[in-house]
């Protein structure tokens, strides 16, 4: 798996750098030092998956997050890396389309773990921690259930549920009794009828209309 580093810290890229190349599946193949520097590199270099300091100078992580996102057909899995979990710009990077969110004292192991689950696309990275974001930061809307609420059928509707307490494809088809292709067919139908790029939007937006409470 291809990965790219950006943040404005020379310590921590070499840091995070050191890890991963240490991994025989990982390598580091580009870095920047800003959000403006990182959307060029990831267009060239079209990795698998971003490593993306949420607060840089010039573009911070939010909008080289959206950048990257609205320009490549293909785009890599995006983490953003930050100091602080019950961060805003966290909450608005995972809205403008993150796959998830990693700390910066995370240890070495759950660094290489979170890299190979996003590029998995299993489950959801940190479940408690998103659920957590949405209830502090996510819209405290009252409105009608949205569209694709209606278009759900009760399965759906349970997979949806299920993937937000981040329940793997594997562990969805054991907790309803199907066979993991059948989970896989469901969760893809969910992503499909929420307009969801991945998990974690189909999650977002689940909390976000009340479909699912982050509380």
């Amino acid at each position: 798996m291809r990965v790219v580093l950006a943040d404005d810290e020379r310590m921590v890229r070499t840091a995070l750098r050191v890890i991963l190349d240490a991994e025989p599946d990982l390598e580091v193949v580009g870095e920047a030092s800003t959000g403006a520097e990182a959307v060029p590199v990831v267009r060239e270099l079209r990795p698998d998956v971003v490593l993306m300091d949420v607060r840089m100078p010039e573009i911070d992580g939010i909008r080289a997050t959206e950048q990257i996102l609205a320009t490549l057909d293909e785009p890599p899995r995006i983490v953003v890396v930050t100091t602080f979990e019950n961060d805003s710009y966290v909450y608005d990077a995972l809205r403008a389309g993150a796959a998830g969110f990693l700390l910066k004292r995370a240890a070495a192991e759950e660094l290489v773990q979170a890299v190979r689950l996003v590029a998995r696309s299993d489950s959801l990275l940190f479940p408690a921690a998103v659920r957590s974001l949405a209830a502090e930061h996510g819209s405290r809307r009252t409105a009608a259930p949205p569209p694709w609420a209606a278009r759900l059928t009760e399965r759906e509707a349970e997979v949806l549920r299920l993937m937000a307490t981040g329940l793997t494809n594997a562990e969805i088809a054991g907790r309803m009794g199907v066979g993991p292709a059948t989970a896989k067919t469901h969760v893809a139908s969910v992503l499909a009828k929420t307009g969801a790029r991945d998990r974690t939007q189909a999650v977002i937006a689940a909390y976000e209309s009340g479909f699912v409470s982050p509380r």
